[in-house]
């Protein structure tokens, strides 16, 4: 087993924009960072190159799939970030369906978004040693952007934490977004009534619900799914199991996160 680090850095753009596959006349976009976008940008940063061939997953995906992120917004009060519509048109005549023909898209795009991205990285492979110091050292190989070449991406406070796999014996609350689980045989939760929880003293609580990608299927090259939980001023009972909860420790701070 190789030496792992448990690292956390500050993404921020002045807009982002990750699509969402379903309609080609109006582009929408996921409002949290989701992970195959994030491993873009981590890719980026050392130097693989991205999407190459039709049908054929990119080199920094097939490096960085089995990576164990996690993401939280970087402002709790700004979970759902600002977003504004941006209209243009594509007349390259390659993009609409009528040959020589102009496609007018109007394009959903995020405002100011800032995310704090977690990573366990094995630094005694290479690829984890790279990326562990280009992060630490605020140096990249290509510009990373979020989710689009115009909106160009930075990234600060980078940090080192001691940690630990989270079991629950008593209650805890997640510092970041966390998978919502099914029951067995498919059938989903119920949203709120399910989790069991209680506010942490005054402060205003609130659930944050997204449908995220969360990998490629490596046949298909397209996106596979997981819901997603964001829970501000929550405490969850313990009997309330989430997976791949890790404790974290920085000096005085500590949380709970969850690494998927």
């Amino acid at each position: 087993m190789g030496k792992e680090k448990l690292v956390s850095f500050d993404l921020k753009a002045d807009f982002g924009f990750f699509k969402k596959p379903d309609l080609n006349d109006v582009y929408l976009t996921y409002n949290m960072l989701h992970k195959p976008a994030l491993l873009g940008i981590l890719g980026a940063i050392i130097g693989f190159k991205g999407f190459q061939a039709n049908g054929k997953l990119p080199e920094y995906y097939m490096c960085f799939k089995d990576l164990k992120v996690g993401v939280a917004p970087l402002e709790e009060r700004q979970v759902c970030f600002a977003k504004h519509f941006v209209g243009y048109n594509n007349s390259t005549g390659l993009a609409s369906k009528e040959e020589g023909g102009i496609l007018q898209v109007s394009e959903q795009i995020l405002i100011q978004p800032e995310y704090r991205c977690f990573l366990l990285l094995d630094v005694e492979k290479e690829n984890g040693e790279r990326l562990y110091n280009s992060l630490r050292k605020c140096e990249a190989e290509f510009l990373p952007y979020m989710g689009k070449n115009d909106f160009s991406a930075w990234w600060e406070n980078f940090k080192e934490y001691d940690y630990r796999k989270f079991q629950p014996n008593e209650r805890y609350s997640v510092a970041t977004l966390f998978i919502k689980k099914e029951e067995e045989g498919g059938v989903r939760k119920q949203q709120v009534e399910s989790f069991g929880f209680d506010a942490l003293s005054s402060e205003p609580i609130s659930f944050y619900f997204e449908r995220l990608p969360l990998s490629y299927d490596e046949e298909l090259c397209q996106y596979t799914y997981a819901d997603f939980v964001y829970a501000k001023g929550v405490e969850f009972q313990e009997s309330f199991v989430i997976d791949d909860l890790y404790q974290i420790q920085k000096d005085q701070e500590k949380m709970v996160i969850q690494l998927f």
